[in-house]
């Protein structure tokens, strides 16, 4: 398989195509004709131009040299070669060197200048070439003419223009094909990035309605199962607990068609979105684990400041993920959430002193009531399948240029920790806590999962 004039690849076995074949007749048959137009061109006396009819060994000489040029494109060096033995041969022939009479060599010239891997070996074949039929006029004609110099000096000329022509169309074509390869490297380059982007959305997407609806989802199975176990024995908490049910399915819907309603294409009817949550709305969200039978206590350091939106999300999500899992696995009616603010950042915790148990980036619960008048676990809500919870947790907080570690505590219970980016502002005071130092209950490893 070797490399033909017009870039594409050709096979020695490999019949031409029809557009070819017409292709490589036209140019024979012009070259021949060009070839016989040059062997009526004779020299009289004083070194006149004469015109005669064409002799029989003009004829073979354009048949043997135009015969060879349908292989410029499998052998181009061979055809070169053998046309410009052909112009060698005119003085023996007896016919006159001229542009003309050379047409086969100044095609091969061409050819091989266009197929030719480097600069150095197009122009040494293409100048050998034109020497040779430089070579061969001299006998024709007077060194001191300037008529016969010309003539001699125009049969060479014409192979190294058609060289030149034949390296500037190589480069031109090499620059289409260059530039073809970077169009269509950008075009998989855009195609992968959008596929990336598409993955992450989906990931993002799976995160929010995970964070957003499971502790939700969980607030009210605790509720119907408190429902269920007094519906008897005491049904005026039963039915409050029934009407907190409502308040918290109702949240849940709200926070679902948030949610959803991003999905919804241009020119859909648009939902109304309000701003995302951040610890602005922590007294909310703990209400309404309290509802559900959490207590939950909040020890605050430092002076709160405005965070980022993302970050502010981000610690938003962890409490409410972390006291989720409180009220689905710990087996206590009790926890804490911690806020340490930081000259550049911001602690978050969320610790509880129960004994559930729990495995993996998921947690397992255990049944039974929790201690101190907790919720009560249901075969449902304790024997589940891992969850995502704290990986969701760790990814968020990663995404934003913070930190997670989540484990149990040597004095019983389990411990959330979270460090989250938060630049200072005008007024930060000095004596803000250290980043470093860990914020109450933390234990000193992290306990990194």
């Amino acid at each position: 398989m070797t490399d033909t004039g017009d870039g594409a690849p050709l096979s020695h076995l490999a019949p031409l195509p029809q557009g070819r074949w017409r292709r490589e007749a036209v140019v024979t048959a012009v070259a021949f004709t060009l070839c016989l137009l040059g062997g009526v061109v004779g020299v009289g006396v004083g070194n006149d131009d004469t015109v005669a009819p064409p002799p029989v060994v003009a004829y073979v000489l354009a048949t043997v040299s135009c015969a060879v040029l349908p292989a410029r494109h499998r052998a181009p060096l061979a055809t070169l070669a053998a046309t410009t033995v052909c112009g060698l041969l005119l003085p023996v022939l007896g016919l006159l060197p001229n542009p003309l009479i050379v047409a086969p060599a100044v095609v091969a010239a061409y050819s091989c200048a266009l197929t030719a891997r480097t600069e150095r070996r197009a122009a040494g074949t293409v100048s050998f070439a034109a020497a040779v039929l430089l070579v061969a006029s001299v006998p024709f004609f007077e060194a001191d003419s300037w008529q016969d110099t010309s003539r001699m000096a125009t049969v060479a000329a014409f192979p190294l223009v058609a060289g030149v022509l034949g390296r500037s169309t190589h480069h031109r074509r090499a620059y289409v094909a260059a530039v073809e390869e970077r169009a269509q490297r950008a075009e998989e380059t855009r195609d992968s990035e959008a596929r990336q982007r598409v993955g992450e959305e989906r990931v993002r997407i799976a995160r929010d309605l995970h964070d957003a609806v499971a502790h939700q989802i969980t607030l009210a199975n605790a509720q119907a199962s408190v429902a269920s176990h007094l519906f008897d024995a005491r049904p005026e908490q039963a039915r409050q607990s029934l009407r907190e049910l409502v308040r918290t399915t109702g949240d849940a819907l709200d926070d679902l068609r948030a949610t959803v309603g991003l999905l919804r294409q241009t020119g859909d009817t648009a939902a109304p979105a309000g701003p995302p949550p951040g610890l602005a709305r922590l007294p909310t969200l703990l209400a309404s684990f309290r509802r559900a039978g959490l207590d939950v206590a909040v020890d605050e350091e430092g002076t709160p400041r405005p965070l980022a939106p993302g970050v502010d999300l981000t610690a938003y999500r962890i409490v409410q993920e972390a006291l989720t899992n409180v009220a689905k696995h710990a087996g206590t009616g009790t926890a804490r959430v911690g806020l340490v603010w930081g000259r550049d950042r911001v602690a978050v915790t969320v610790s509880d002193d129960g004994a559930g148990n729990r495995t993996g980036a998921g947690l397992t619960g255990t049944g039974g009531t929790g201690a101190g008048g907790g919720v009560p676990v249901t075969p449902a809500m304790g024997e589940r399948a891992p969850g995502y919870g704290l990986i969701g947790m760790r990814e968020r907080a990663s995404a934003i240029g913070g930190r997670l570690s989540a484990g149990s505590r040597p004095e019983g219970g389990f411990l959330v920790s979270s460090e989250l980016p938060a630049p200072p502002v005008d007024g930060t005071p000095a004596e803000a806590p250290s980043p470093t130092a860990p914020a109450p209950g933390v234990p000193a490893d992290g306990g990194a999962v």
